[in-house]
């Protein structure tokens, strides 16, 4: 079915009403679990008033019904692009891929010819994931060809940013220089002052737009990344995305959260195994 085009572009952004702000809020908690708090007037206007204005929308309402109006679900993709906040690093929080490297990986490898199933859910720009690749290449060598890494986000715009695995040159300002020349391009001639993840390493990770609150994946996996992610959710959404993670771990495999982030008062069958880090049982 084709869509009406847009308005032309408007001169000047139109007040966010205090309406419109419940109704966006209430549209973006529906599809993504996102809380946006009273206090987050500001935000909203930041974020969404390029889109309105070049949109030529007349009030954010009208913005709004558009969004509800395009079946292909294109409109709703880029408010969510626009209200999700993405932050990541390389390494970030290292104490997870020691563990991963020296408590997760070693039992696996043991068992030959068996695949590795790994997801980092809320992936952002890809950092995580690759992150997750290297300590694996570098932990499993040769047998690193048996992980089978997800990276799934809800932000189609962070996803493209990961698929092509390139960065400005600071991202990786710290890392260590061995470990820059194993994973990374140096950028040349107009691509100066960026680095590119390895080929290799970007083979290793198969990038997917999912929405944790229906995912659409099944498992089981070894072990999932989940991080700071579900500050973001209240706790009836953060018990249906740890339900559903719970669910999708194989016996014995690990979830991983931020050390931001608490199961507290959420119901789960995981156990304590490490900061941030649950099991599941093995039967």
């Amino acid at each position: 079915m084709s869509q009406s085009p847009l308005p032309a572009p408007a001169e000047s952004t139109p007040e966010l009403s205090d309406r419109d702000l419940k109704a966006i809020t209430q549209l973006v908690y529906q599809k993504s679990g996102i809380t946006l708090h009273a206090g987050k007037k500001a935000l909203v206007t930041a974020r969404l008033q390029k889109r309105v204005r070049t949109g030529g929308f007349e009030s954010f309402a009208a913005y709004l019904k558009h969004v509800e109006a395009d079946r292909s679900g294109d409109e709703l993709t880029a408010l969510l692009d626009a209200i999700a906040t993405n932050h990541t690093s390389f390494f970030r929080e290292q104490q997870h891929f020691d563990f991963l490297r020296e408590v997760v990986l070693p039992p696996l490898l043991e068992k030959a010819g068996r695949r590795i199933s790994g997801w980092s859910a809320a992936c952002s720009t890809g950092e995580e994931p690759y992150t997750i690749a290297m300590t694996c290449q570098d932990r499993a060598g040769a047998q690193a060809s048996r992980l089978q890494l997800l990276a799934s986000d809800l932000s189609t715009k962070v996803l493209k940013i990961a698929r092509a695995g390139i960065y400005r040159a600071e991202r990786i300002e710290g890392l260590p220089l061995d470990l820059l020349r194993r994973h990374f391009e140096k950028g040349l001639g107009e691509q100066a002052g960026t680095v590119r993840v390895a080929s290799a390493l970007r083979q290793m990770v198969e990038f997917r737009q999912l929405n944790l609150l229906d995912p659409g994946v099944v498992g089981p996996f070894d072990f999932i990344f989940c991080r700071n992610v579900m500050i973001y959710f209240d706790i009836q959404v953060q018990q249906r995305v740890v339900t559903g993670l719970e669910r999708r771990l194989a016996p014995g495999g690990y979830l991983f959260i931020s050390h931001s982030e608490s199961l507290n008062g959420v119901q789960h069958g995981l156990r304590w195994v490490a900061p941030a880090i649950y099991r599941r049982s093995q039967p």
